[in-house]
C-alpha cells in the first residue's frame, strides 16, 4: 500500500516541529525541505532515527532539493521570517511574499496535485498569493490560523473554569490577527454555554488574550514565534486530509459569496477531507458578530490590496 507523502518547507522550528509530529503520528513519509545547507537533512535525520524508539514506521528525510519532494500529497508551507517584538503579522508583507512567491512555483512544478497549507505570516494574503500563482482551486490551497486560534481560545477557557481542554467547545473566525473574532456566544464547556459560567469582564479578558495570543509568546522568546501549537494545529489539519478524516475546522478558504464574500481567504469552518476543503459552513452572525466579521473581512481585504 503506498504511503501519503508530506512535504514540509521551511525547517525553523514551525517546520520541523511539524515534520516530527507529522511523523509520530504515522501520517506518512515526511519530506523536510529548506534552502539551508544541511539543515534539513540534519534534522530530518534526527527525527528518523527517533522513530523506532516511537514506534512509528515511516520515511523522513531532509533535503536541499524540491526533486525530493515529487509527487507529494499535502505540502506545508512555513518558511519565511518569524516576528520579533514589536512586530505585527502584517509588518511581514514585504519580506515574506518573495519567500512565497519562490516556494508556490517550485511546489506547482514538483507536486502539481497537492493540497497546499499555508502557515507564513501575513496569513490571509499569503494564502491568496500561494493560490494566484499556483492556479490551483480554492478547495486545494488552505491557509493555518483558525484552528491555532481556536485552540488559544479553548485553552484559556479551561484554565480559567479548570476543566479539561477535551470539555471545552469553542470556534474563532476571520483574518489571523487582530481583528480576528472568537464567537463567545458559540462557545460551551460539556455542552453549557459560556456565558453563563464566565463574567462578562472576565470573558472580554479572555477574548483579547486570544487575540494577543501570538504577540504574548512572540515577547517572552523575543527572537522568535511560536511554533509547539501551531505545528499541532498544522498536524491536525494534514490527518483530516490524509486520513480522509472529514473534520470540521476553522481555517483560512477561498471564499465565493459565502458570508457575503468573494475572492478572499477567510477564517471559517469547513469540512477537511481528501479533496481539501468539501464544504464550507455558514454560521448565522447575530448583528455585533456580524459587525466583527465584517470588520476583520475590511483588514485582510486592505492587506490584499498591498500585494
Amino acid at each position: 500500500m503506498k504511503r501519503n507523502k508530506i512535504s514540509v518547507i521551511g525547517s525553523g522550528n514551525i517546520g520541523a516541529t511539524t515534520a516530527y509530529a507529522a511523523a509520530l503520528k504515522g501520517l506518512g513519509d515526511v519530506v523536510l525541505l529548506d534552502i539551508l545547507e544541511g539543515i534539513p537533512i540534519g534534522k530530518g535525520l534526527d527525527i528518523y532515527e527517533s522513530l523506532p524508539v516511537e514506534g512509528a514506521d515511516c520515511r523522513v528525510l531532509g533535503t536541499n532539493s524540491y526533486e525530493d519532494t515529487a509527487g507529494s500529497d499535502v505540502v506545508v508551507i512555513t518558511a519565511g521570517v518569524p516576528r520579533k517584538p514589536g512586530m505585527s503579522r502584517d509588518d511581514l508583507i514585504d519580506i515574506n511574499k518573495g519567500i512565497i512567491k519562490a516556494i508556490t512555483a517550485e511546489v506547482v512544478k514538483s507536486s502539481p496535485d497537492c493540497i497546499i497549507i499555508v502557515v507564513t505570516n501575513p496569513l490571509d494574503v499569503m494564502v491568496a498569493l500561494a493560490h494566484k500563482l499556483s492556479g490551483f482551486p480554492g478547495r486545494r490551497v488552505i491557509g493555518m490560523a483558525g484552528v491555532l486560534d481556536s485552540a488559544r481560545f479553548r485553552c484559556f477557557i479551561a484554565e480559567e473554569l479548570r476543566v479539561s481542554v477535551e470539555s471545552v467547545s469553542a470556534l474563532v473566525l476571520g483574518g489571523h490577527g487582530d481583528t480576528m473574532v472568537p464567537l463567545v456566544r458559540l462557545a460551551n464547556v460539556g455542552g453549557v454555554p459560556l456565558e453563563g459560567l464566565i463574567p462578562k469582564k472576565r470573558l472580554d479578558e479572555i477574548v483579547q488574550r486570544t487575540r494577543d495570543g501570538g504577540a504574548e509568546i512572540v515577547n517572552y522568546l523575543k527572537t522568535g514565534s511560536a511554533y509547539y501549537a501551531p505545528a499541532s494545529s498544522i498536524v491536525e489539519m494534514v490527518e483530516s486530509i490524509v486520513r480522509d478524516r472529514k473534520k470540521v475546522l476553522p481555517c483560512a478558504a477561498y471564499l465565493e459569496g459565502q458570508y457575503g464574500v468573494n475572492g478572499l481567504f477567510i477564517g471559517v469552518p469547513v469540512k477537511l477531507g481528501a479533496g481539501g476543503v468539501e464544504e464550507i459552513y455558514q454560521i448565522p452572525l447575530e448583528p455585533a458578530e456580524k459587525k466583527a466579521f465584517e470588520k476583520t473581512v475590511e483588514q485582510v481585504r486592505l492587506l490584499a490590496e498591498k500585494i
